[in-house]
């Protein structure tokens, strides 16, 4: 019999590429549904076998077969990501309902996190459903109470509302986007308000160390460098899921 964890690793590889058809379709305003995979440049078809999971892009060695251009790293990326999540979640939650909400969940965010990534925006269409969805599975599969659940959705995205409007009035221009305020609804759902500390605490940490790679990038705008929150706070939300109290342990040790 076939392990839960290889079982849930083998389905997030296969979602990972779906999920790459809903970023790249929602980026050029495409139907998910049709037309069938095909190369973005040269729109030739991919055969069955150009859409396995990490192992075509090694086998076509990162180009399309017709026309030759280099296929985009995102794609293996969000494969990899997407195995990865499914794999940790099995390992720590086992087969059931809780794994499945994580990992509808998780979907939702790799999701966000490229498009971010690539546009610096978290659209509605991902956000709002996003938010019900974390609220009511984790009020129905978990034993959080509802009552901390949506304090957290609330102290969450109330936080960030402040903190926005806040660096406006010291700075006259926007330093957080008014999606990542409707992101902290659903991650705030998800962790809980007792878990929004360690969850900030992580984003803001991946977030800096990340921004010294995206300074290096654009070396002349300096501190002015654009940075996408989104992926970074949807990054401390997975983490405060599969590790919270180790981490609490780690970063904030007792006596």
């Amino acid at each position: 019999m076939v392990p839960f964890p290889l079982i849930a690793l083998a389905l997030g590889l296969v979602l990972g590429s779906f999920y790459n058809v809903c970023i790249h379709r929602y980026l050029t305003g495409q139907s998910v549904v049709l037309p069938a995979s095909h190369c973005p440049r040269c729109r030739n078809a991919l055969s069955w076998w150009e859409n396995i999971p990490l192992i075509s892009f090694i086998v076509l060695r990162g180009r399309c077969r017709a026309c030759k251009q280099a296929i985009s790293w995102r794609y293996p990326i969000v494969e990899a990501v997407s195995g990865i999540w499914a794999l940790l979640l099995a390992i720590q939650f086992g087969p059931g309902w809780e794994w499945l909400l994580y990992m509808v969940a998780g979907g939702l965010l790799i999701i966000m996190s490229f498009i971010d990534f690539q546009e610096f925006i978290l659209p509605d269409v991902f956000t709002y459903p996003g938010a019900v969805l974390a609220f009511a599975g984790t009020v129905l599969v978990t034993n959080m109470p509802w009552v901390d659940s949506l304090l957290g959705a609330v102290i969450g995205a109330g936080l960030f509302w402040i903190l926005q409007k806040g660096y406006y009035l010291l700075r006259g221009v926007e330093g957080l986007g008014t999606g990542d305020i409707k992101l902290m609804l659903m991650l705030g759902a998800l962790v809980g308000w007792q878990g929004l500390p360690m969850m900030i605490f992580l984003a803001a940490f991946t977030a800096l160390v990340a921004s010294l790679a995206y300074m290096a990038k654009n070396a002349h705008q300096g501190m002015l460098t654009r940075i996408p929150f989104g992926p970074f706070l949807s990054l401390g939300a997975m983490l405060q899921i599969l590790y919270g109290p180790v981490l609490m342990r780690i970063f904030l040790p007792m006596g």
